[in-house]
């Protein structure tokens, strides 16, 4: 295991502890955010805890995170405390912990840490993709018929997503970074989120692309902070891209 990656499972293992200890409390405090999206106590104890330990190691690097922002600097750990917070404050057992690592603007190392669904995924740049310490890959799914897809939150999509829908084998909202890593593991061929910001797409882009999927905007271009996010097997990426433009 890399030095990068060592320090990686470090902070996940720090921000699970976190957010596993809370998950479920009756005395959870949320609060709900400008843009109308929950966050709770746990989604800022834990960046805070992912600051802290980066700041300490003594590596140089910085953090630019969901809740408290960037920091600055060329090598920069991503993150996101608690992707799929609306679960998390809910009960709901999807949601994780998303890191990236960032040098001179390419990510180069990322890790989903999801311990309620006691599972964790991660990709090294030119290294592959794994889930819990195995390696993963795509499916070579190649018919829109055969194939499994998910959206985040159907209502907010594109009309195209109804054929889509209306031909895939099985249709899923399964959502958030999870239904990124089934595209990653194999188990779903395509899925779809309006709208990402970078700690939201940047740690699943890449174990999805180094499982041997694409991932690109709806309109076929690189993804982007608010635009669109689509992952797939690759073998389906064009006739999504298509029917979702």
């Amino acid at each position: 295991m890399s030095g990068d990656l060592e320090f990686a499972q470090f902070l996940a293992d720090a921000a699970d502890t976190i957010t596993l200890g809370r998950f479920g409390a009756l005395d959870l405090h949320v609060e709900t955010k400008p843009d109308l999206t929950p966050v709770s106590e746990a989604d800022r104890a834990a960046e805070e805890a992912v600051r802290a330990l980066v700041a300490a190691s003594g590596r140089g690097e910085g953090v630019l995170g969901e809740e408290f922002g960037d920091d600055g600097g060329e090598v920069k750990w991503i993150v996101d405390p608690i992707d799929g917070t609306t679960n998390y404050v809910r009960g709901v057992p999807v949601w994780a912990t998303l890191l990236a690592l960032q040098r001179q603007g390419e990510v180069v190392l990322s890790l989903v840490s999801a311990p309620a669904l006691r599972r964790r995924w991660w990709a090294v740049r030119g290294g592959g993709a794994f889930v819990d310490g195995e390696p993963c890959r795509v499916s070579a799914v190649s018919r829109l018929e055969d194939c499994s897809v998910s959206t985040t939150s159907a209502r907010r999509m594109p009309t195209g997503w109804r054929e889509i829908v209306e031909r895939a084998w099985s249709n899923r909202g399964l959502g958030d970074f999870w239904q990124h890593c089934l595209v990653a593991e194999g188990a779903l061929d395509i899925a779809c989120d309006p709208v990402m910001k970078l700690w939201d797409y940047a740690p699943v882009q890449l174990i999805v692309e180094e499982a041997g999927g694409r991932c690109t905007t709806f309109t076929g271009g690189a993804p982007a902070v608010d635009g669109s996010f689509v992952a797939t097997n690759g073998l389906l990426h064009d006739e999504a891209v298509a029917l979702l433009t």
